[in-house]
Protein backbone atom coordinates (compact mmCIF):
# COMPACT_ATOMS: atom_id res chain seq x y z
CA UNK A 1 0.00 0.00 0.00
CA UNK A 2 3.15 2.06 0.29
CA UNK A 3 1.86 4.15 3.19
CA UNK A 4 4.82 6.04 4.63
CA UNK A 5 5.32 7.83 7.94
CA UNK A 6 8.14 10.95 7.67
CA UNK A 7 10.56 11.10 10.14
CA UNK A 8 11.26 15.47 10.79
CA UNK A 9 12.63 17.59 13.52
CA UNK A 10 15.81 20.12 13.52
CA UNK A 11 18.87 19.40 12.67
CA UNK A 12 20.87 17.16 15.16
CA UNK A 13 17.72 15.72 17.47
CA UNK A 14 18.76 12.43 15.97
CA UNK A 15 16.31 11.88 13.06
CA UNK A 16 18.74 9.70 10.89
CA UNK A 17 20.02 7.99 14.10
CA UNK A 18 16.31 6.57 14.12
CA UNK A 19 15.89 6.15 10.69
CA UNK A 20 18.94 3.59 11.06
CA UNK A 21 17.85 1.77 13.58
CA UNK A 22 13.91 1.20 12.50
CA UNK A 23 14.63 0.35 8.74
CA UNK A 24 15.39 -2.79 7.78
CA UNK A 25 16.56 -1.92 4.24
CA UNK A 26 18.07 1.26 3.99
CA UNK A 27 20.56 3.07 6.15
CA UNK A 28 20.99 7.14 6.24
CA UNK A 29 24.18 8.83 6.93
CA UNK A 30 23.95 10.09 10.58
CA UNK A 31 26.59 13.02 10.92
CA UNK A 32 26.97 15.81 13.14
CA UNK A 33 26.26 18.46 10.70
CA UNK A 34 23.14 20.18 8.85
CA UNK A 35 21.10 18.39 5.81
CA UNK A 36 23.22 15.67 5.84
CA UNK A 37 19.89 13.81 4.69
CA UNK A 38 19.38 16.24 1.41
CA UNK A 39 17.05 13.55 -0.03
CA UNK A 40 14.56 11.80 1.54
CA UNK A 41 15.90 8.13 2.38
CA UNK A 42 12.92 5.75 2.32
CA UNK A 43 13.07 2.10 4.63
CA UNK A 44 10.45 -0.70 4.59
CA UNK A 45 9.94 -1.47 8.00
CA UNK A 46 8.63 -4.72 8.98
CA UNK A 47 5.83 -4.46 11.92
CA UNK A 48 6.26 -6.58 14.93
CA UNK A 49 3.43 -9.19 15.32
CA UNK A 50 3.08 -12.03 18.26
CA UNK A 51 0.27 -13.43 16.22
CA UNK A 52 2.18 -13.79 12.81
CA UNK A 53 4.76 -16.17 14.75
CA UNK A 54 2.06 -18.28 16.26
CA UNK A 55 0.19 -18.70 13.32
CA UNK A 56 3.28 -19.96 11.64
CA UNK A 57 4.03 -22.05 14.44
CA UNK A 58 0.72 -23.99 13.87
CA UNK A 59 0.81 -23.79 9.80
CA UNK A 60 4.21 -24.49 9.57
CA UNK A 61 4.98 -22.36 6.18
CA UNK A 62 7.87 -22.86 3.82
CA UNK A 63 7.91 -18.77 4.78
CA UNK A 64 6.45 -16.34 6.63
CA UNK A 65 5.85 -12.37 5.31
CA UNK A 66 5.37 -9.20 7.79
CA UNK A 67 3.34 -6.50 6.85
CA UNK A 68 5.44 -3.45 6.45
CA UNK A 69 4.87 0.51 6.63
CA UNK A 70 7.25 2.84 5.17
CA UNK A 71 9.79 5.15 7.04
CA UNK A 72 10.92 8.28 5.12
CA UNK A 73 14.09 10.18 6.59
CA UNK A 74 13.46 13.97 5.89
CA UNK A 75 16.31 16.04 6.03
CA UNK A 76 16.48 18.67 9.74
CA UNK A 77 13.99 21.53 9.04
CA UNK A 78 15.38 25.15 10.12
CA UNK A 79 13.40 28.41 11.46
CA UNK A 80 12.15 30.32 8.09
CA UNK A 81 11.80 27.04 5.75
CA UNK A 82 8.35 28.16 4.48
CA UNK A 83 10.13 30.88 3.74
CA UNK A 84 12.51 28.82 1.56
CA UNK A 85 15.52 28.63 4.38
CA UNK A 86 18.05 26.19 4.72
CA UNK A 87 16.49 23.38 1.77
CA UNK A 88 12.98 24.50 3.07
CA UNK A 89 10.71 24.30 0.00
CA UNK A 90 12.26 20.61 -1.06
CA UNK A 91 11.80 19.35 2.57
CA UNK A 92 8.30 20.66 2.69
CA UNK A 93 7.47 18.97 -0.16
CA UNK A 94 8.56 15.73 1.18
CA UNK A 95 6.43 16.24 4.33
CA UNK A 96 3.56 17.19 2.22
CA UNK A 97 4.08 12.92 0.22
CA UNK A 98 3.97 11.14 3.77
CA UNK A 99 0.63 10.27 5.38
CA UNK A 100 1.91 11.06 9.40
CA UNK A 101 4.18 12.34 10.79
CA UNK A 102 7.04 11.18 13.70
CA UNK A 103 8.28 14.18 14.93
CA UNK A 104 11.94 13.20 16.80
CA UNK A 105 12.66 15.95 19.37
CA UNK A 106 15.70 16.37 21.61
CA UNK A 107 15.52 15.73 25.35
CA UNK A 108 18.85 15.21 25.66
CA UNK A 109 22.25 17.66 26.72
CA UNK A 110 25.48 16.83 24.56
CA UNK A 111 28.02 19.77 24.24
CA UNK A 112 29.27 17.76 21.33
CA UNK A 113 26.01 18.18 19.40
CA UNK A 114 25.52 21.30 17.19
CA UNK A 115 22.52 23.16 18.41
CA UNK A 116 21.36 26.75 16.13
CA UNK A 117 18.92 27.58 19.10
CA UNK A 118 20.94 27.77 21.82
CA UNK A 119 19.85 26.06 25.21
CA UNK A 120 18.15 23.10 24.87
CA UNK A 121 14.16 23.49 24.60
CA UNK A 122 11.96 21.08 23.49
CA UNK A 123 8.90 23.09 23.52
CA UNK A 124 10.65 25.31 21.43
CA UNK A 125 11.80 23.16 19.25
CA UNK A 126 8.12 21.83 18.70
CA UNK A 127 7.01 25.40 18.25
CA UNK A 128 9.58 26.34 15.20
CA UNK A 129 8.31 23.32 12.78
CA UNK A 130 4.71 23.60 13.86
CA UNK A 131 4.77 27.41 12.37
CA UNK A 132 6.97 26.62 9.46
CA UNK A 133 4.34 23.64 8.56
CA UNK A 134 1.90 26.17 9.78
CA UNK A 135 3.39 29.15 7.43
CA UNK A 136 2.95 26.60 4.45
CA UNK A 137 0.02 25.77 4.55
CA UNK A 138 -1.50 29.48 5.49
CA UNK A 139 0.05 30.28 2.33
CA UNK A 140 -1.68 27.24 0.38
CA UNK A 141 -4.92 28.31 1.63
CA UNK A 142 -4.79 31.64 0.65
CA UNK A 143 -3.97 30.94 -2.73
CA UNK A 144 -7.34 28.85 -2.70
CA UNK A 145 -8.90 31.25 -1.17
CA UNK A 146 -8.06 33.90 -3.88
CA UNK A 147 -9.10 31.49 -6.56
CA UNK A 148 -12.41 30.81 -5.40
CA UNK A 149 -13.95 34.13 -4.05
CA UNK A 150 -15.25 35.31 -7.46
CA UNK A 151 -16.33 31.61 -8.58
CA UNK A 152 -18.03 31.20 -4.89
CA UNK A 153 -20.57 33.76 -5.98
CA UNK A 154 -21.94 31.97 -8.41
CA UNK A 155 -21.38 28.35 -7.18
CA UNK A 156 -22.89 27.20 -3.79
CA UNK A 157 -20.31 24.38 -3.90
CA UNK A 158 -17.63 26.91 -4.09
CA UNK A 159 -19.00 28.56 -1.32
CA UNK A 160 -19.27 26.22 0.91
CA UNK A 161 -16.20 25.07 0.60
CA UNK A 162 -14.83 29.31 0.92
CA UNK A 163 -15.95 28.95 3.69
CA UNK A 164 -14.23 25.68 5.52
CA UNK A 165 -11.07 27.80 3.52
CA UNK A 166 -11.49 30.71 5.57
CA UNK A 167 -11.72 28.64 8.82
CA UNK A 168 -8.71 27.47 7.90
CA UNK A 169 -7.08 30.50 6.98
CA UNK A 170 -8.46 31.90 10.54
CA UNK A 171 -6.88 28.80 12.71
CA UNK A 172 -3.32 29.14 11.04
CA UNK A 173 -3.07 32.57 11.78
CA UNK A 174 -3.73 31.85 15.15
CA UNK A 175 -0.79 29.55 15.34
CA UNK A 176 -2.87 26.63 15.36
CA UNK A 177 -2.45 23.28 13.07
CA UNK A 178 -5.26 22.16 10.87
CA UNK A 179 -5.37 18.63 12.38
CA UNK A 180 -7.34 20.41 15.76
CA UNK A 181 -10.35 21.10 13.47
CA UNK A 182 -13.45 19.20 13.68
CA UNK A 183 -13.80 18.37 10.11
CA UNK A 184 -16.39 16.62 8.97
CA UNK A 185 -15.71 14.29 5.29
CA UNK A 186 -16.97 17.00 3.59
CA UNK A 187 -15.36 19.73 4.95
CA UNK A 188 -12.13 17.94 4.48
CA UNK A 189 -12.88 17.51 1.19
CA UNK A 190 -12.91 20.74 0.76
CA UNK A 191 -9.05 21.03 1.17
CA UNK A 192 -8.32 17.63 0.20
CA UNK A 193 -6.15 18.66 -3.08
CA UNK A 194 -3.83 21.15 -0.81
CA UNK A 195 -2.33 17.95 1.08
CA UNK A 196 -1.78 20.40 4.33
CA UNK A 197 1.36 19.52 6.37
CA UNK A 198 -0.38 20.26 9.62
CA UNK A 199 -3.59 17.90 8.80
CA UNK A 200 -1.26 14.91 8.92
CA UNK A 201 -1.49 13.10 12.01
CA UNK A 202 1.38 13.56 14.53
CA UNK A 203 3.50 10.90 16.72
CA UNK A 204 6.20 12.66 19.03
CA UNK A 205 9.55 11.11 19.83
CA UNK A 206 11.56 12.40 22.75
CA UNK A 207 14.89 11.27 21.84
CA UNK A 208 16.32 11.25 25.80
CA UNK A 209 19.61 10.33 27.42
CA UNK A 210 20.57 6.81 28.61
CA UNK A 211 20.09 7.62 32.11
CA UNK A 212 16.60 8.92 30.86
CA UNK A 213 15.44 6.19 28.50
CA UNK A 214 13.27 4.37 31.00
CA UNK A 215 11.96 6.84 33.09
CA UNK A 216 12.15 10.26 31.28
CA UNK A 217 13.26 13.42 32.54
CA UNK A 218 12.40 17.37 32.43
CA UNK A 219 12.57 18.11 28.72
CA UNK A 220 10.43 15.03 28.11
CA UNK A 221 7.89 15.70 30.81
CA UNK A 222 7.63 19.30 29.25
CA UNK A 223 7.06 18.16 25.78
CA UNK A 224 4.34 15.88 27.38
CA UNK A 225 2.51 18.94 29.07
CA UNK A 226 2.85 20.75 25.87
CA UNK A 227 1.04 18.61 23.35
CA UNK A 228 -1.33 16.99 26.49
CA UNK A 229 -4.37 18.98 24.30
CA UNK A 230 -3.72 17.34 20.90
CA UNK A 231 -4.04 13.76 21.23
CA UNK A 232 -0.87 12.64 20.49
CA UNK A 233 1.10 10.07 21.60
CA UNK A 234 4.86 10.72 23.30
CA UNK A 235 7.43 7.75 22.79
CA UNK A 236 10.13 8.57 24.94
CA UNK A 237 13.54 6.46 23.78
CA UNK A 238 17.06 6.50 23.37
CA UNK A 239 17.77 6.83 19.69
CA UNK A 240 21.73 5.48 19.75
CA UNK A 241 20.57 2.36 21.82
CA UNK A 242 18.00 1.46 19.32
CA UNK A 243 20.16 1.25 16.88
CA UNK A 244 22.79 -0.32 18.59
CA UNK A 245 19.88 -3.13 19.05
CA UNK A 246 18.86 -3.43 15.53
CA UNK A 247 22.32 -3.83 14.38
CA UNK A 248 22.65 -6.96 16.00
CA UNK A 249 22.02 -10.14 14.07
CA UNK A 250 22.21 -12.86 17.09
CA UNK A 251 19.07 -13.24 18.82
CA UNK A 252 20.97 -14.09 22.32
CA UNK A 253 23.01 -11.50 21.68
CA UNK A 254 20.24 -8.64 21.28
CA UNK A 255 18.21 -10.68 23.80
CA UNK A 256 21.83 -10.04 26.91
CA UNK A 257 21.93 -6.53 25.36
CA UNK A 258 18.42 -5.97 26.35
CA UNK A 259 18.28 -7.22 29.50
CA UNK A 260 21.41 -5.14 30.41
CA UNK A 261 19.70 -2.19 29.89
CA UNK A 262 16.37 -3.54 31.29
CA UNK A 263 14.51 -3.89 28.83
CA UNK A 264 11.30 -6.02 28.12
CA UNK A 265 11.19 -5.04 24.38
CA UNK A 266 12.68 -2.69 22.06
CA UNK A 267 10.97 1.33 21.91
CA UNK A 268 11.45 1.17 18.37
CA UNK A 269 8.76 -1.75 18.63
CA UNK A 270 6.23 0.36 20.35
CA UNK A 271 7.06 3.17 17.69
CA UNK A 272 6.41 0.80 14.99
CA UNK A 273 2.53 -0.45 16.35
CA UNK A 274 2.02 3.76 17.08
CA UNK A 275 3.19 4.34 13.81
CA UNK A 276 0.49 1.87 12.48
CA UNK A 277 -2.43 2.74 14.79
CA UNK A 278 -1.38 6.46 13.67
CA UNK A 279 -2.42 5.78 9.94
CA UNK A 280 -5.56 3.78 11.49
CA UNK A 281 -4.44 0.19 9.81
CA UNK A 282 -5.28 -3.16 10.68
CA UNK A 283 -3.94 -6.25 9.47
CA UNK A 284 -5.67 -9.58 8.00
CA UNK A 285 -3.82 -12.92 7.38
CA UNK A 286 -3.52 -15.38 4.61
CA UNK A 287 -2.30 -18.76 6.13
CA UNK A 288 -1.24 -21.59 4.26
CA UNK A 289 1.76 -24.42 3.58
CA UNK A 290 2.83 -21.93 0.83
CA UNK A 291 2.92 -18.63 3.13
CA UNK A 292 1.53 -17.15 6.40
CA UNK A 293 1.33 -13.58 5.66
CA UNK A 294 0.39 -10.09 7.19
CA UNK A 295 -1.65 -7.97 4.76
CA UNK A 296 -2.48 -4.26 5.65
CA UNK A 297 -5.76 -2.24 5.45
CA UNK A 298 -7.14 0.73 5.80
CA UNK A 299 -9.66 0.52 9.49
CA UNK A 300 -13.43 -0.08 7.72
CA UNK A 301 -12.31 -1.90 4.35
CA UNK A 302 -14.73 -4.25 3.11
CA UNK A 303 -13.77 -7.37 1.83
CA UNK A 304 -13.24 -7.12 -1.79
CA UNK A 305 -10.46 -3.64 -0.62
CA UNK A 306 -8.71 -6.33 1.42
CA UNK A 307 -8.63 -9.08 -1.43
CA UNK A 308 -6.88 -5.78 -3.19
CA UNK A 309 -3.83 -5.76 -1.86
CA UNK A 310 -3.04 -8.93 -2.80
CA UNK A 311 -3.90 -8.31 -6.50
CA UNK A 312 -6.49 -5.70 -8.26
CA UNK A 313 -7.93 -8.67 -10.01
CA UNK A 314 -9.18 -10.22 -6.12
CA UNK A 315 -11.04 -6.89 -5.90
CA UNK A 316 -12.63 -6.86 -9.30
CA UNK A 317 -13.72 -10.75 -9.59
CA UNK A 318 -14.64 -11.08 -5.74
CA UNK A 319 -16.81 -13.75 -5.18
CA UNK A 320 -16.56 -14.43 -1.06
CA UNK A 321 -14.47 -14.33 1.23
CA UNK A 322 -13.36 -17.46 3.20
CA UNK A 323 -13.40 -15.80 7.53
CA UNK A 324 -11.80 -17.10 10.02
CA UNK A 325 -11.35 -15.41 13.31
CA UNK A 326 -7.01 -15.17 14.84
CA UNK A 327 -8.38 -16.59 18.22
CA UNK A 328 -10.38 -19.21 17.20
CA UNK A 329 -7.77 -20.54 14.70
CA UNK A 330 -5.35 -20.74 17.53
CA UNK A 331 -7.72 -22.12 19.39
CA UNK A 332 -8.79 -25.36 16.75
CA UNK A 333 -4.93 -24.89 15.68
CA UNK A 334 -6.04 -24.99 12.31
CA UNK A 335 -8.05 -23.94 9.03
CA UNK A 336 -9.72 -27.96 8.82
CA UNK A 337 -10.57 -27.84 12.70
CA UNK A 338 -12.05 -24.44 12.37
CA UNK A 339 -14.61 -25.84 9.46
CA UNK A 340 -15.35 -28.72 10.99
CA UNK A 341 -16.13 -27.06 14.32
CA UNK A 342 -18.54 -24.63 12.24
CA UNK A 343 -16.08 -21.48 12.83
CA UNK A 344 -14.88 -20.82 9.45
CA UNK A 345 -17.94 -17.75 7.67
CA UNK A 346 -18.83 -17.26 4.27
CA UNK A 347 -19.00 -13.55 4.03
CA UNK A 348 -19.54 -11.67 1.03
CA UNK A 349 -19.27 -8.48 -0.35
CA UNK A 350 -20.11 -5.65 2.40
CA UNK A 351 -18.46 -7.50 4.96
CA UNK A 352 -16.04 -5.30 6.87
CA UNK A 353 -12.32 -6.81 8.12
CA UNK A 354 -12.01 -7.14 11.44
CA UNK A 355 -8.02 -7.15 12.77
CA UNK A 356 -6.62 -10.49 13.13
CA UNK A 357 -9.02 -12.06 10.64
CA UNK A 358 -7.38 -14.93 8.51
CA UNK A 359 -8.87 -14.71 5.05
CA UNK A 360 -9.07 -16.92 1.88
CA UNK A 361 -10.90 -14.88 -1.09
CA UNK A 362 -12.63 -16.61 -3.46
CA UNK A 363 -12.91 -14.74 -6.84
CA UNK A 364 -13.69 -15.27 -10.77
CA UNK A 365 -10.58 -14.58 -13.08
Amino acid sequence: MALQAGIVGLPNVGKSTLFNAVSNSAKAQASNYRFCTIDPNVGLVDVPDPRLDKLAELVLPNRTVPTQIEIVDIAGLVRGASKGEGLGNKFLGNIREVDAIIHVIRCFEDENILRDEGAINPVSDKEIIDTELQLKDLESVEKKIQRNEKLAKLDPKLKAELEVLQLCKKHLEQGKSIRELDFSKEDRNAIADLFLLTEKPVLYVANVDEASMHTGNKFSEALKEAVKNEKAEVIVMNNNIEAQISEMDNPEDKQLFMEEYKMEEPALDRLIHSAYRLLNLFTYFTAGVQEVRAWTIHQGWRAPQAASVIHTDFEKGFIKAEVIGYDDFINYGSEAACREAGRLRIEGKEYIVKDGDVMHFRFNV
